[in-house]
């Protein structure tokens, strides 16, 4: 087998679940990204679905596939235009999104991407150990800049991201929370029902 940065990805799996700190860069053995040089990478954080209706969808993912719904954000959480189920795997995030109301630029995005396509995968984000440094990879290899590196927080601490697009219009969402405790991102609560 060859190494790629999704060999990295994809093979990083450890302990995972609320308060379980992300892979470094040593989770892969020290200078096994300095020898193949490629962007330093823990693994995958979160696929994100927009679906018609991510209760239902999340329902069904749970049953289906043995998953657990573990975070939650909507009009309640102060999320107006979305409604967010989180469903853990070992090692991954399924986080199906739903549309309430166009009102924003993220809402009329989501809006366009399910007229055009229907259900689908809108981003795949990639837990990264240094959000900046990831991105200006990224983007001096000729990713496209979709967001640079911000920083989000609420009580349980804080997570950096940045958001890049590469060719076929997917976006990746690089990710570091090696200094948040939350269920999934600030604006999400536990979820507790079902």
């Amino acid at each position: 087998m060859t190494d790629t940065a999704a060999d990295l990805v994809l093979l990083a799996d450890g302990p995972t679940g609320p308060g379980t700190p992300e892979p470094g860069p040593a989770a892969f053995g020290a200078g096994a990204v300095e020898e193949i040089g490629l962007l330093p990478m823990g693994r995958a954080d979160a696929v994100v679905f927009v679906v018609g209706d991510a209760e239902r969808a999340a329902r069904r993912y749970a049953v289906a596939l043995g998953l657990r719904c573990t975070a939650y954000a909507g009009p309640e959480t102060g999320e107006p235009e979305t409604v967010s189920y989180v469903l853990r795997a070992p090692g991954t995030r399924f986080v199906l999104t739903s549309l309430v109301q166009a009102i924003g630029p993220r809402g009329r995005e989501l809006a366009g991407y399910l007229a055009r396509h229907g259900d689908g995968v809108v981003d795949l984000a990639v837990a990264v150990p240094d959000v900046c440094y990831a991105y200006d990879y990224a983007v001096d290899r000729g990713a496209a800049s979709l967001a640079e590196p911000y920083e989000v927080r609420d009580a349980y601490g804080t997570v950096v991201l940045a958001a890049i697009g590469v060719p076929g219009g997917t976006r990746h969402t690089l990710v570091d929370r090696s200094r948040y405790r939350g269920p999934y991102l600030p604006g999400y609560v536990p979820f507790e029902r079902w």
